[in-house]
């Protein structure tokens, strides 16, 4: 009786400490390895994996987050396709960190944060899709990233190959609470959301990269530069895709606010990243 008593008291303690520690390791799991990775710098990025198959990385644009590519057709279309379809709030929106300092978004930290991401996910080869200021990233990791197969510039014209492109300046400004009447709105949007980081927001426009021409001229990846029909808030994209070299350019239905998340911006995609 007493060997059995001993026997079981073992075996008691032996089940806790079992599932205190698969507790603990499930809890850490889900922290790492379901919503976040630490990136180079040690900044916590969030990111979603949705479907199985061939990887295509959506990068999200401004004052927005990852969670935004879900309202379009192309989210849904691609998990419909077979594709496993990878987001993830950049740094300094969303559930990602947001650090104030500088330094944080110089050297391409954005994209090396995806390139990050990939390696994390154990991808070896990716489609990128951007939109908006993701397309300026995104044009980075065409200049970075070996794995990249193929890339889309959605939303964005010429003019950020301009390090100092007078609209992101402005943007800076305002978001320092510089008066800039033109963006008096947006401001106010920033300051009155529980989500955005105004300092945050204004490094990302401080240190936001730039692409040269002469950078473009050497890819040799298949890029799609995709723009709605009554979008030129970033400079001309038919002078974009003129800059690389084999690069298709096409226009769908819509401006910039709702141009990607149409029937037709879908299927432009798809189509672009089904072909070899």
């Amino acid at each position: 009786m007493r060997k059995s008593f001993y026997i079981l008291s073992i075996l008691i303690v032996f089940l806790n400490f079992v599932c205190v520690s698969a507790k603990e390791n499930a809890s850490a799991f889900k922290y790492d390895s379901l919503l976040y990775f630490i990136s180079f710098d040690g900044t916590r990025i969030h990111y979603e994996v949705k479907g199985k198959g061939e990887a295509v990385i959506l990068v999200h644009g401004f004052i927005v987050h990852g969670e935004s590519w879900k309202t379009t057709q192309l989210y849904q279309d691609l998990i419909r396709k077979g594709f496993k379809v990878i987001t993830l709030d950049m740094r300094g929106n969303g559930k990602s960190e947001k650090p104030h300092s500088a330094e944080a978004y110089q050297n391409d930290a954005e994209a090396k944060d995806i390139m990050e991401l990939a390696t994390f996910l154990k991808v070896k080869k990716y489609s990128a899709v951007g939109y908006s200021r993701g397309s300026i990233i995104t044009a980075r990791l065409l200049i970075l990233d070996s794995r990249v197969t193929h890339a889309v510039l959605g939303g964005m014209g010429a003019d950020f190959t301009n390090p100092d492109w007078p609209r992101r300046i402005m943007f800076y400004n305002a978001l320092m609470d510089e008066p800039v009447p033109e963006l008096e709105d947006m401001i106010k949007y920033v300051k009155a959301s529980t989500w955005l980081d105004q300092r945050a927001l204004a490094m990302l426009q401080k240190e936001q990269p730039s692409t040269s021409k002469q950078e473009f001229l050497k890819i040799k990846k298949p890029v799609l530069v995709l723009c709605g029909d009554k979008d030129e808030d970033n400079g001309s994209s038919e002078s974009l895709s003129k800059l690389i070299p084999g690069a298709i350019y096409k226009r769908v239905p819509g401006d910039h606010n709702n141009a990607s998340k149409t029937t037709e911006f879908s299927s432009a995609v798809l189509s672009f990243i089904q072909s070899k």
